[in-house]
């Protein structure tokens, strides 16, 4: 897909060396010890020109034991070591370090080049590292941006015959697209990412995969019985929408439905955010903005079953129309819910979006996406977002794809007998906040969601809460469209991922 938004960097992936001279293309070699260690001079002597002789190659190999960066040749070319493998609850090709290397190591000229030296299973993990690096919003004075053409090549040790095929290369592209759309969307201030915008998107990417869309919107939702989007979205001066995008291959035997959160701007509603805890609600669709990226790749490289993107979208304003504590919203699920806390809108537009996926497309395996609570940061941490699903064999899959991708999850206890009545009402079927704070809050948020597919749901359901993993500082990561990429690979055309789709089994 050819990026509708670019931030003035053209990224390329290749399965080969170009020749260079480095005063052109300035050149970052880069990769863990153990690595570059085994590197020889000739793997990247066409990445030198004549300016980096062979002693100088080796030397500077050597020192990468003492500096994360050595310079080889002026500024022009360097090499960078990504820290050897870590714990168990980490991906193994540190791909999290990337960035800060790369962005140490480049000058930022016209063109450049990344030479990542590693295994083929840690390939795309840091393919996908890389596409982070490079957000594509901009609203900068354009004079003080610079058009530029990054290219990533790749040498592969652990089989010095091996290369990345093309198929490779182009799955490497899809995903680099995929997080680098999901990044514009949740970088974009609301005022250019409005529901209305973020259907346009959603709009495109259908017309490029040619796939069916259904859009539902404004009072429609109402009338359609869609009362957690309608509710959140009812005070906003654009409309809420669920807009589902389709992909029906022929000999399909399973259905697969994505969900994601996309609340473009959370203000808390009536119970309103402080002053300096709403600064970066732009974020607050990070989940939909994920899956819509993963969407696109998945398509794209070929996907063997059914799969459905639903997007749940709807700005949380403040305003006349806006819910009220106390108020009472009927769900497309049925279950009534009383608000004791406008701020936990997520849970009521993803709940109708999970049961869309139950009652109208018929889901075998129903996955939802969302910046959902604060409280995951301090229950997971800033890296791995929080897994919580009723089938312990996704449970395990869902964390070896998170290694995998780079998109690193980790479990939160699935207890509904002992977490879901934090949801207790004496007027209504459950509150939509919990009575508890204490009590498990990243797991008693994402069972809200769960009760409206039912307990009893026969097929798989996965919840991942990404709040914090969504951005780095200021920027967005993309999150979640790698790990979808790798979990669900198993039924992708694309040999790539479907050799790490197997790795986790």
């Amino acid at each position: 897909m050819a990026l509708k938004h670019d931030g003035g960097v053209r990224l390329v992936y290749s399965n080969g060396q170009h020749s260079r001279d480095p005063h052109d293309n300035p050149c970052l070699i880069i990769g863990q010890y153990n690595y570059l260690k085994a590197l020889k001079y000739e793997d990247v002597a066409k990445k030198f020109g004549d300016r980096v002789d062979q002693k100088t190659f080796y030397e500077g190999i050597e020192l990468c034991t003492r500096c994360s960066t050595v310079n080889l040749w002026l500024n022009y070319v360097k090499m960078a070591v990504l820290p050897p493998a870590g714990s168990r609850h980490n991906s193994p090709c540190s791909p999290h370090f990337l960035p800060t290397l790369i962005h140490r190591g480049l000058l930022h000229s016209e063109n450049e080049d990344i030479v990542i030296i590693c295994r083929k299973a840690d390939a795309f993990a840091l393919a996908c590292a890389v596409a982070r690096c490079y957000p594509t919003f901009n609203r900068k004075y354009r004079g003080s941006v610079i058009d530029r053409t990054v290219t990533v090549e790749f040498c592969i040790t652990d089989d010095r015959t091996a290369v990345l095929t093309s198929e490779d290369i182009a799955v490497m592209d899809a995903a680099a697209c995929g997080i680098r759309t999901a990044c514009y969307i949740v970088d974009a201030p609301c005022n250019m990412m409005q529901t209305t915008h973020f259907v346009e998107e959603a709009k495109r990417i259908a017309k490029l995969l040619k796939v069916k869309s259904l859009i539902i919107e404004g009072e429609d939702l109402k009338a359609g019985g869609f009362g957690g989007i309608y509710g959140v979205g009812q005070a906003a001066s654009a409309p809420p929408a669920l807009v589902v995008l389709s992909h029906t291959p022929r000999n399909a035997t399973k259905t697969f439905a994505w969900v994601g959160k996309g609340i473009v701007y959370d203000t808390g509603g009536l119970c309103i955010k402080t002053k300096t805890g709403m600064p970066g609600m732009k974020r607050d669709c990070g989940g939909a903005a994920a899956i819509l990226g993963a969407f696109y790749a998945a398509v794209s490289q070929g996907f063997s079953q059914n799969l459905h993107a639903i997007l749940c979208l709807a700005e949380n304003a403040v305003g006349p129309k806006a819910t009220r504590p106390d108020d009472i919203h009927t769900m497309y699920s049925g279950y009534t819910v009383e608000i004791n806390n406008t701020d936990a809108e997520g849970r009521l537009v993803l709940s109708d979006g999970v049961h869309y996926a139950l009652k109208n497309l018929k889901a075998d395996v129903i996955l939802d996406m969302a910046t959902l609570t604060g409280a995951q940061a301090i229950a997971t941490g800033l890296y791995h977002a929080a897994v919580l699903t009723n089938q312990e064999s996704w449970e395990t899959a869902a964390t070896a794809a998170g290694r995998s991708s780079g998109d690193l999850v980790h479990p939160v206890p699935y207890a509904p007998e002992l977490h879901f009545p934090e949801f207790s009402s004496s007027v209504a079927d459950m509150l939509n906040s919990v009575l508890n704070r204490g009590n498990a809050q990243v797991s008693c948020a994402g069972l809200f969601i769960g009760k409206h597919i039912g307990w009893d749901y026969k097929g798989a359901w996965i919840h991942v809460d990404m709040a914090a993993p969504a951005h780095s500082g200021e920027r967005a990561t993309g999150y979640g469209v790698a790990l979808l990429l790798v979990l669900f690979g198993f039924a992708s055309h694309n040999p790539l991922l479907q050799s790490l789709s197997k790795q986790m089994q």
